[in-house]
């Protein structure tokens, strides 16, 4: 239920309009008689958008706004006004009000302009999102046997609410399986919070999840709302969680079953209905033997478990990663589009990127494009400990694919990318080198492994 903020120095006007904006919008009304009386509210109380009288003696509706855009309160406001001086709303609208209404309009029309501004405030929630998410480093680029599987679990769990814990080594591109989950979820529109628990200090983990009220301790000036709230409509995406400290997990435990959070200094609950994601590299279970991690939470988070396959189990999709990680590595660099020579191809996919995965290969894509003044990447500019680093063709390694079938997949796989990759893709020289019988016996193959230049 969305909290309107009546604001009029006329009690009895101030508790009809709020009484009204209950019975014809269903909104939760509060009022304030002053000026400064609305911007104690707002510190302490949250609130989705103010009816604001201009005409109050003290601290008037310009000075309300003013001290709003100084402490950065980023609610919508209408003004209203029985002086029918419209050109002191404008001026209001100036100083950031949404729009403005006469105090004599039907309550109807009233509620039409509330439910127009609310419905702007999301829709520029919704821009943020979208506009994060095109910003992310990279989509779940790959089509090898690994991320098949990967794309198949996501879709069979994407929609059902429950939490989800998604599992892999560091670099392998969690945070992205996070956002795809949110992306298919029920609630693509919705707030994605993500919040790194190994980076927070320990004495503030509460109150990133759970926010505060104004006067929970020394210095909290201002109510502040935690990941909880801010997720909520959405997804809060937990990374590291095997770092949260063991009385966080309790809480965490008690607001993923109760679905409300109370805040710090607080002893009110607030409804939440962010879905949960978490996702670490640690071995939880082995994390719950030794004490260090809840075997509650853990039971509660692992009933739909996601595992990215770590880069060297899907070395064939290697190719399209650096195809796709040069473009926008270009375009954020503002240089010219560069290309990698098939040599140069094969080397990287000979690596098996144990440090860090696709954030590994990242950052030698950006170090390749900074070494060379050249529209080609050739071998000599993969960084030497790559080179090194770079075998024999081999089977790959890893715990998935676990399988005979699965190792023997992704390896024809392997084979057959680097051979189109060394004849610039043309399909029947590449069947001619691989020794098969003719071009189609090559798409044959490429169908069955989904495999495109695209």
């Amino acid at each position: 239920m969305s909290a309107i903020l009546v604001v009029d120095d006329v009690p009895a006007m101030a508790e009809q309009y709020a009484y009204d904006l209950k019975r014809v919008g269903g909104y939760d009304a509060l009022v304030a008689h002053s000026g400064r009386e609305a911007l104690d509210l707002l510190e302490r109380e949250v609130v989705d958008c103010v009816i604001l009288d201009l005409e109050m003696p003290g601290m008037d509706g310009f000075e309300v706004l003013r001290a709003m855009q100084r402490r950065g309160f980023q609610v919508p406001v209408l003004v209203y006004t029985g002086t029918g001086n419209y050109a002191r709303c404008t001026e209001a609208i100036r100083l950031g009000a949404r729009s403005f209404i006469d105090k004599a309009e039907p309550m109807e029309r009233v509620v039409q302009e509330v439910e127009h501004a609310l419905e702007q405030q999301r829709l520029t929630g919704q821009l943020a999102v979208l506009r994060d998410r095109l910003e992310s480093e990279a989509p779940l680029v790959g089509a090898s046997p690994a991320m098949q599987h990967l794309k198949d679990a996501i879709g069979r769990v994407a929609k059902i609410p429950s939490p989800v814990l998604v599992v892999g080594e560091s670099g392998s591109g969690k945070e992205l399986v996070a956002r795809e989950l949110h992306r298919r979820g029920a609630t693509p529109t919705g707030p994605f919070i993500a919040l790194n628990a190994a980076a927070i200090p320990e004495n503030l983990v509460e109150d990133e999840l759970f926010g505060h009220e104004r006067g929970a301790f020394t210095g909290a000036a201002t109510l502040r709302t935690g990941a909880f709230e801010a997720a909520s409509g959405g997804t809060l995406f937990l990374d590291e969680i095997g770092e949260l400290p063991l009385a966080a997990q309790a809480k965490l435990l008690r607001v993923i079953e109760q679905r409300q959070i109370t805040r710090l200094g607080g002893n009110r609950t607030v409804a939440v209905s962010a879905r949960v994601v978490a996702a670490t590299n640690r071995d939880l279970e082995a994390e719950v033997r030794a004490g260090r991690f809840r075997e509650d939470v853990y039971y509660r988070l692992n009933v739909h478990v996601v595992r990215v396959p770590a880069l060297r189990e899907r070395l064939s999709d290697v190719p399209a990663l650096v195809e796709h990680l040069l473009a926008s590595t270009c375009a954020r660099f503002g240089v010219r589009p560069k290309t990698v020579d098939p040599g140069a191809l094969d080397c990287l996919m000979r690596y098996d990127w144990t440090r860090n995965n696709v954030r590994e290969l990242r950052n030698v894509v950006e170090r390749m494009i900074i070494a060379t003044d050249s529209e080609a990447i050739g071998v000599e500019d993969i960084p030497a400990d790559i080179r090194e680093g770079a075998g024999p063709q081999r089977t790959p390694t890893g715990t998935v694919p676990s399988t005979f079938q699965a190792l023997k997949a992704e390896a024809e796989r392997q084979i057959i990318v680097a051979a189109l990759e060394q004849n610039n893709w043309h399909i029947t020289r590449t069947a001619q080198a691989l020794g098969l019988a003719d071009h189609a016996s090559l798409l044959k193959i490429m169908r069955r492994h989904n495999i495109s230049r695209g």
